[in-house]
């Protein structure tokens, strides 16, 4: 059962911030590479981003699985548990990718930015959340949340380039 895909294909205004800021589309679940879990999980593509990035389900299930991240330039880390949390991260901190140092200060400087372009950012943050029934977290905990996922359970979800047999490298650091 894919609850929340279904909500956010009929949500609009949900899947247009999705789209941008959060650069996840669901019309994108090809990865450029043939890869793997070291593991032997299943992996499952869902979605994208404008840059070449695949979201991954990883095992069995359904929306409640591991959710990887891979960049396309040979980046990957576990970034959310299910779907559900992996939506608060993209409503919470679209611009997580630019993180370094996962710090509210941090992030606050990367928010003025967005909001610099789109001041009602927060406003169409909040209707996509209310459409997809989705409670939006404190920022420092799904940055909290985000660096311990991909530096320290990520460590059970390395993705493998399949055709080299090469790991990809961690997106976050510790």
């Amino acid at each position: 059962m894919h609850a929340l895909i279904t909500a956010i294909a009929s949500h609009d205004e949900a899947a247009d911030f999705l789209a941008w800021p959060g650069d996840f589309d669901l019309d994108r679940s090809d990865h450029v590479e043939d890869v793997h879990l070291a593991s032997g999980a299943a992996l499952e593509g869902f979605a994208g981003d404008g840059a070449g990035g695949t979201y991954f389900f990883c095992g069995e299930g359904g929306e409640e699985r591991p959710v990887l991240y891979a960049d396309s330039e040979g980046g990957a880390a576990l970034i959310a548990i299910g779907l559900k949390e992996l939506l608060q991260l993209l409503l919470v901190v679209p611009w997580w990718r630019d993180c370094r140092v996962f710090t509210a200060e941090e992030s606050g400087e990367l928010a003025a930015e967005y909001l610099e372009d789109t001041p009602d950012l927060i406003a169409q943050r909040d209707r996509a959340a209310a459409a997809l029934g989705i409670d939006l977290p404190p920022e420092t905990d799904v940055l909290a949340r985000l660096h311990k996922l991909a530096t320290e359970t990520g460590r059970d979800f390395t993705l493998i380039f399949t055709p080299e047999g090469e790991p990809y490298n961690p997106l976050i650091k510790p």
